[in-house]
């Protein structure tokens, strides 16, 4: 059985993937934004099997670096992190929202902040090998202008979403690449298109499928062997969008977030 981090646990996607993670005897660590709920969800699981909770605000980076750091300690044993937390589009005509870093809201948390928990995290998951790292990503994929990485100019929610999503995918695979022989994992994932979560409701969107719909392909790339560097709709393997798989992209990418990063 392995111990695996589900970051934005308290709602939706997270939260049942948590459930069913927890009675499969897995333990199961979850993380959400506000003590209180967490708080509630971990009393939850505890009548399922064992679990812990962990607070932080994954808008802030340094929040961000905390959490891994209280992990690696409490938990030296973790073998899977699943990078599930996100922020949606927004209401629609949103204006454009910033991080506590300053940077735009949706990059920073769909982006940013997998990349810097991930690497916070990676000695632990490199030391319990075979290890894995689950990325929830989305169909919804739009390629980040390198010159305006942080969209101040012509700033859509939905665009920023997606862009953040298309990021995530570019570090997959790089980071797949990067671990190669490691004996540690990482995929990213669509679970399902427009589920029944406050992100999409937000959105204004009428939801085509529920949460359950949407787990199978997290707890399949959780607890399953299926390869490392792979794009998948559910369950199935998948082609991500095209530019995902440019090696200039994924040169430029690493370039900007490495200055986003010491900003």
């Amino acid at each position: 059985m392995s111990t695996i981090l589900i970051t934005g646990a308290t709602s939706g996607l997270g939260r049942h993937v948590a459930f069913e993670l927890v009675r499969s005897g897995h333990v199961v660590l979850t993380h959400g934004r506000d003590a209180d709920r967490t708080g509630r969800l971990v009393e939850e699981l505890r009548a399922e099997g064992d679990a812990e909770g962990f607070v932080a605000d994954l808008a802030s980076l340094d929040r961000v670096r905390e959490l891994g750091a209280h992990v690696a300690d409490a938990h030296p044993e973790l073998d899977v992190l699943v990078n599930n937390a996100g922020v949606g589009s927004g209401p629609s005509g949103s204006g454009r929202e910033l991080s506590a870093d300053g940077h735009e809201l949706r990059l920073a948390v769909n982006y940013l902040a997998p990349v810097v928990l991930t690497r916070a995290l990676l000695p632990v998951l490199r030391a319990n090998a075979p290890a894995r790292i689950v990325n929830v990503g989305s169909a919804g994929q739009e390629p980040l202008d390198f010159d305006d990485p942080e969209l101040t100019r012509g700033y859509s929610g939905v665009s920023a979403y997606c862009r953040g999503k298309f990021a995530l995918a570019v570090h997959t695979f790089a980071l797949a690449e990067e671990l190669a022989g490691t004996g540690v994992s990482v995929n990213v994932l669509h679970p399902a298109t427009y589920m029944d979560t406050a992100m999409v409701r937000e959105g204004g969107i009428t939801p085509w499928n529920t949460v359950a719909d949407g787990a199978p392909g997290v707890l399949a790339l959780a607890t399953q062997d299926l390869g490392s560097g792979g794009y998948f709709d559910g369950t199935r393997p998948a082609r991500a969008h095209e530019g995902t798989y440019d090696p200039e992209v994924r040169k430029r990418l690493a370039a900007v977030t490495g200055q986003l990063l010491t900003l």
